[in-house]
């Protein structure tokens, strides 16, 4: 989506121009009924003025016939010259249409009927060619004559051209004043959000203690916030006593496993070399190794997820971590008839713990030459992006299926094809809880063939 839209996609936005909508369509309704009523009270009083001067015009028609009429109009229309006012418009004609008396030249050729009146243009100065809108009403009359009696209604079309100025104006200044209202009231319903927002990013970040901030307003939002906070009472209580649990476990059977491979070593050293029961007891010492192994990397990812070790931070050389973790695992690589090639930037430094990131990188590239295949390349690179140290592990083994690289995450979670070899579903549980304890990411895609595995740092540390 465009940045020009990408206003519209907050929620401060959209509640603000909803706001704005719905105020200015009520305030337009309004308007517009006002606007109605008002120019269509004006029109009566003018329909009403030139009805009560018909009335007089007919009290003498009754009284003198057309020639009295006639006189009283002609009297009427001198009396409005000399008093320099063009307001009335009178015109007595034949069944033919002939001028008898009247302010009028001619019958108006475009006049145009509502509800018994007309509506035409009159010429008010041939000189300058200025025109107004005439408002009147036509009787037939005895004799076959034809009077029509108006008004000129410029006030009444300036009025109403002033009201609709005034309500164009006053829409305008209401959407503003709208938009600015509905802006006030959703930045304030955002903040009490973006404080739920702020201790939720806390929580995922391993800050279990933080609770959403409660106000004196006691509405809705508070309500939700406390309702969270108990949620999260009740979670944080969970994951302690699950922790407080496999914590117990791994200490409480951690020392009776080393008891037991201390005896087990030395039994093998009583042992005759040769002997079946040497090889019994060589294969029971490692798979108590490897259960100790297990133990040892679920305290070691526990107290990660505790935040333990992040008072232990320090500035980290990344770039030379990097090119240790390499080193370290070359002749591994060389015993598999593998390549491992580096890609250092020089000079990267990020805070943090320099074990943990050292453990999380050579689980990875432990990975990568555990399932390449021999012959194969494994690329380790380091590189600056903005404000972030990447690291990237890529080889070309099986790799991973897109639907499953959620769940290798999961603690004890192994592929059906590495099921077969050592080790024990532990590494990338640890890979991701050290990431994360550095306010990191990690992430795996496809490296046509194989696995790439992206570490990114941020080089400010947590």
């Amino acid at each position: 989506m465009n940045n020009k839209f990408k206003f519209f996609r907050r929620y401060t936005a959209r509640l603000a121009l909803l706001y704005a909508l719905i105020f200015c369509a009520s305030t337009l309704f309004l308007f517009l009924f006002f606007y109605h009523f008002t120019a269509s009270a004006m029109t009566a009083q003018v329909d009403a003025t030139i009805d009560n001067e018909i009335n007089l015009l007919a009290a003498r028609y009754e009284r003198g016939g057309v020639e009295g009429m006639a006189q009283l109009i002609a009297a009427r229309v001198r009396r409005q010259q000399a008093q320099a006012t063009g307001e009335w418009i009178y015109l007595l004609t034949t069944a033919a249409f002939r001028p008898l008396v009247g302010n009028l030249n001619q019958w108006p050729r475009s006049a145009t009927a509502d509800a018994g009146r007309i509506e035409f243009d009159l010429l008010v100065d041939s000189n300058s060619g200025e025109r107004h809108l005439a408002r009147a009403r036509i009787f037939d009359l005895r004799g076959n004559y034809r009077l029509l009696v108006g008004q000129d209604v410029k006030q009444l079309t300036e009025a109403k051209r002033r009201i609709v100025q005034a309500l164009t104006w006053g829409s305008a200044i209401m959407l503003v004043l709208a938009f600015a209202g509905g802006s006030v009231m959703s930045r304030r319903a955002v903040r009490k959000i973006e404080r739920i927002n702020q201790t939720a990013r806390s929580i995922m970040s391993g800050d279990l203690s933080r609770r959403v901030p409660l106000t004196s307003d006691q509405d809705d939002f508070d309500q939700v916030a406390e309702n969270l906070n108990r949620m999260l009472d009740r979670i944080q209580r969970l994951m302690e006593d699950i922790r407080r649990v496999s914590d117990n476990i791994a200490h409480d059977l951690r020392t009776p496993l080393a008891r037991l491979r201390q005896r087990l070593e030395q039994a093998r050293r009583d042992s005759e070399s040769d002997s079946d029961s040497a090889g019994h007891l060589e294969h029971a010492i490692r798979e108590a190794d490897s259960l100790l192994s297990t133990f040892n990397a679920l305290l070691r990812i526990a107290r990660i997820e505790a935040g333990q070790v992040a008072s232990e931070f320090t500035v980290v050389d990344v770039s030379g971590l990097v090119r240790d973790a390499a080193e370290f695992y070359e002749p591994l690589a060389e015993e598999k008839r593998q390549v491992l090639e580096t890609a250092v930037e020089p000079g990267v430094e990020a805070r943090g713990d320099r074990d943990l990131m050292f453990q999380a990188l050579a689980n990875v590239i432990e990975n990568a030459l555990k399932y390449a295949p021999p012959q194969s390349v494994i690329r380790v690179s380091m590189a600056r992006l903005r404000a972030d140290a990447v690291l990237t592990v890529a080889d070309h083994g099986p790799g991973i299926p897109p639907e499953l690289r959620e769940r290798v995450f999961r603690r004890f979670f192994r592929l059906d094809q590495s099921r077969s070899s050592s080790g024990n579903g532990l590494g990338l549980s640890l890979v991701q809880a050290a990431v994360e304890l550095h306010g990191g990411t990690v992430e795996l895609e496809d490296n046509h063939p194989g696995l790439k595995v992206i570490i990114q740092l941020p080089l400010g540390g947590n």
